[in-house]
């Protein structure tokens, strides 16, 4: 008997293909299967397709899910695989995050033309970034930049930027490991001072509530630990109402049962910061992170975020 083919759904960018191999990889290794009993099925979404504004400006995170979760809602794919930090705080009826494979590095990069570090840029040099969590952490370091709206996938921006657009830009270092880019990097932005967006680094695949079956396929390639981080992450997300019109960092990390989470809420112009750090076990991750958030509401006051949340 044939063993059915398995469709996994994902964006049509070279970033989101890479991931799709992946889990198809890893699947295959789990259940001694050839690379023809999955099929990948790219879709455009309509985060892909407008890129000439901000996501705050045009929806937020759900544009770059939207057509891949009405796929699997209809059962055109069986699976969809995205980066956990494109993921919106609530997710559509009868859909969850079923599976969080191993994080890869959480960590944010500079890759600079002009100078190597960002403190080394000269003053007025202009930075591409259409992330306003990393517009904000720049301004607060550096007000004296210009910064520019810096959106599209990573080819394009790295386009750019190789055409001397501008003289640097900020990506995630997990994407350009998986696309073998990362000696591009110039620095490596250490979370202490530049904290990564919740779930940055993080494979997730999404699947139906109650198709056993499917999460039966796919449960091997769950990480234990990356499944703590990001609960904690997520409901620190969920609990700040996180959005692409929220600038917020927060990082888990989750270690012999216990996770140590650090986050931060920054006004779009840098100048007031707050940011909180908790440790507890890894079972009270969820809440570890609805209290982070809870916290940083108090000390931050209504007035915060007028405005901007």
């Amino acid at each position: 008997m044939q063993t059915p083919t398995l469709k996994i759904g994902t964006r049509n960018s070279i970033l989101a293909l890479a991931q799709a191999h992946e889990v198809r990889t890893r699947l295959m290794k789990v259940h001694n299967l050839p690379a023809s009993a999955f099929d990948i099925v790219p879709m455009s979404t309509a985060g892909d397709r407008l890129f000439d504004r901000s996501l705050a400006e045009i929806g937020g995170k759900g544009l770059f899910t939207e057509e891949i979760e009405t796929a699997l809602k209809e059962g055109r794919i069986d699976i969809a695989v995205h980066s956990a930090k494109d993921m919106p705080a609530v997710l559509p009826g009868n859909l969850h995050l079923s599976v969080f494979l191993k994080r890869e590095d959480p960590r944010d990069v500079f890759i600079g033309k002009t100078a190597k570090h960002v403190r080394d840029l000269p003053h007025g040099a202009t930075i591409g970034s259409s992330s306003i969590r990393r517009q904000a952490l720049i301004r607060k370091s550096r007000p004296d930049l210009n910064i520019v709206l810096f959106r599209g996938n990573i080819q394009s921006r790295l386009a750019k930027f190789e055409q001397g657009v501008v003289d640097g830009t900020f990506l995630a270092l997990a994407g350009l490991k998986r696309l073998g880019l990362q000696d591009m990097t110039t620095e490596i932005m250490e979370p202490e001072h530049f904290l990564p967006a919740p779930g940055q680094g993080a494979i997730v695949i999404e699947s139906r509530v109650g198709d056993s079956d499917i999460d039966m396929q796919i449960r091997h390639l769950a990480d234990t630990d990356t499944h703590y981080e990001m609960a904690c992450e997520r409901a620190f997300m969920a609990t700040l109402d996180g959005s692409c019109r929220t600038p917020l960092g927060g990082l888990a990390r989750a270690r012999n049962n216990e996770i140590c989470f650090s986050g931060m809420i920054i006004t779009p112009d840098g100048t007031v910061f707050h940011a909180v750090k908790l440790l507890g076990s890894v079972h009270d991750a969820a809440e570890i992170g609805r209290h982070a958030a809870e916290k940083l509401k108090k000390d931050a006051g209504h007035a915060f975020f007028e405005g901007w949340f």
